[in-house]
């Protein structure tokens, strides 16, 4: 059976401890200044909602969101470079958002590096807005980097009016 012209067919499930060897090296391979295994260990004890998402029965991505009031804040969103650029972090960062409706956002925040043009691009795709800047946020090879601090609202029917995949 050939793949060509297949879309790649994910499930999602709640990210749990047990995936965090995956999780960190995925995490090593897709970014310059990964997170620590404690902070997902933390994020995870403390309640904060994550998705496991999975190709062909293997951890391809991952995404964590706090919670609050009636506000969502996107933490950590990553894809396994070794599959980018096949539609999943749309995917990814779709459930993420459909995650913090249904637990009662009303708007969700996320920081991003303004040199990951990438994401910025999905990002606003999706229907972020660009709100401010948090100047020396990242840590970079020459010092630090800014973030782009972005937000969607969700009003009625956002999720399901997004451009299809």
């Amino acid at each position: 059976m050939s793949a060509v012209g297949q879309r790649d067919v994910v499930t999602l499930r709640p990210l749990c401890e047990r995936d965090l060897n995956t999780v960190m090296a995925i995490e090593v391979r897709g970014y310059p200044f990964p997170w620590t295994r404690g902070i997902f260990v933390d994020c995870l004890r403390a309640g904060y909602p994550g998705l496991a998402m999975e190709r062909d029965g293997l951890l391809v991505g991952y995404g964590v969101i706090s919670l609050a009031a009636d506000e969502a804040h996107v933490l950590n969103v990553c894809i396994d470079p070794l599959v980018q650029s096949r539609g999943l972090g749309r995917q990814l960062l779709r459930a993420l958002v459909a995650l913090a409706r249904a637990r009662g956002a009303q708007r969700v925040f996320l920081e991003v590096r303004p040199s990951n043009t990438p994401a910025v691009a999905l990002y606003h795709s999706e229907g972020f807005n660009e709100i401010g800047r948090r100047p020396r946020y990242y840590p970079a090879a020459e010092g630090r980097e800014d973030a782009l601090v972005m937000a969607i609202e969700l009003v009625a029917d956002d999720v399901q009016v997004m451009p299809p995949l």
